[in-house]
C-alpha cells in the first residue's frame, strides 16, 4: 500500500500542468520593458500596443531631507587650522593645570575643621584633674601640654582687672587657660622654661610668662589664646577654632622670670 501511494504522488507531480500567467501581466511586463528601453536609446526589437497606457513616472526627484538642512557656514565654522588646534590644546592644558593648582593651593591652607582634631573642640580633662597636674607643693607651675589642641593650659587665679584679659572674659574658664604653643613673631614652637617659669622661644628670643604675656624680645604681642569653657561634666574644653589675639599687656597678671632663663647667651644677646 505504502509502494502504491508514493508511485501516486510520483505520477501525479510528474504530470501536472505548469500553471498559466496572466495575459494582462504579460503585456504590462513587456510595455514596462520596452519603455525602459527607449528611455535608455536602445532600439525597439518586440512592440507590443497596450490597451491600457501606462502612467508617466514622475521626473522631479523627491526631496532629501539632509540636502535640504545645509546651509552655507563661515570658515571658522568649517573648521580650524593645525595653529588653531595648537594653540587651543595648549590654552586647555594651562587652564588645568592653574586649575589644579588652585584647588591644591585651596586644600593645602583650608582650615580642617573637624571634631576631636585641630580647629575643633579639645577636651583637655576634668579641671580639678588639670589643677592637680599643673600645681606642684612648692608653689611652681608646670604647664599641662595638650597635644590635640597645640596648647599649653595653665591656671589663671589672678585678677583680670587693668590687664589684656579684662575684656576677654572667654579665654579663662574654671581658673584655667590655653596658650597656643605658637610664637606671634614667626611661629616657631615655643618650649617651657621651668626655672624663669615662663615660655621662651628658642628662635628669636621672644619670652613671655606664663600666662602668655610678652615680656621681651621681637614678639609683636602676647602670645595668641584659645576660648576656653567648662561644660557640664566639669570637662574643660578648649575651642582651637576661635583664636583670641591681644596686645603687649602693661599691667602683668604674674611674675617673670621667676629663676634663670633658658635661653643660650646667644638667643639673650638677640633679643
Amino acid at each position: 500500500i505504502t509502494a502504491v501511494a508514493v508511485f501516486a504522488v510520483v505520477f501525479r507531480g510528474g504530470s501536472a500542468k505548469r500553471p498559466r500567467l496572466d495575459p494582462a501581466a504579460v503585456r504590462r511586463d513587456r510595455a514596462r520593458r520596452e519603455k525602459v528601453a527607449v528611455m535608455a536609446g536602445a532600439p525597439s526589437t518586440d512592440v507590443i500596443e497596450t490597451a491600457e497606457p501606462l502612467a508617466e513616472e514622475p521626473a522631479t526627484p523627491l526631496p532629501d531631507p539632509l540636502l535640504e538642512q545645509r546651509r552655507r557656514v563661515s570658515k571658522d565654522e568649517y573648521g580650524v587650522s593645525r595653529r588653531q588646534f595648537f594653540n587651543r590644546a595648549i590654552l586647555g592644558v594651562f587652564g588645568v593645570f592653574l586649575l589644579q593648582f588652585a584647588v591644591g593651593f585651596l586644600a593645602f591652607f583650608w582650615p580642617k575643621l573637624r571634631a576631636g582634631g585641630f580647629g575643633g573642640k579639645i577636651d583637655a580633662g576634668d579641671v580639678n584633674d588639670v589643677k592637680g597636674l599643673i600645681n606642684q607643693p612648692d608653689g611652681t607651675i608646670i604647664p599641662l601640654f595638650v597635644p590635640a589642641a597645640q596648647a599649653y593650659v595653665v591656671p589663671f587665679e589672678a585678677d583680670p582687672s587693668g590687664s589684656s584679659f579684662e575684656e576677654r572674659p572667654e579665654v579663662i574658664a574654671g581658673g584655667l587657660m590655653a596658650v597656643w604653643q605658637r610664637c606671634v613673631h614667626l611661629g616657631c614652637r615655643v618650649p617651657v622654661c621651668l626655672p624663669s617659669q615662663g615660655f621662651e622661644c628658642p628662635c628669636h628670643g621672644s619670652r613671655y610668662n606664663f600666662h602668655g604675656e610678652y615680656e621681651a624680645g621681637p614678639a609683636p604681642r602676647n602670645m595668641d589664646r584659645f576660648v576656653v569653657e567648662v561644660n557640664s561634666s566639669n570637662r574643660f574644653v578648649i575651642d582651637t577654632g576661635t583664636v583670641v589675639q591681644t596686645a603687649r599687656s602693661q599691667t602683668k597678671t604674674i611674675r617673670y622670670p621667676q629663676g634663670p632663663s633658658c635661653l643660650s647667651a646667644g638667643a639673650a644677646e638677640h633679643s
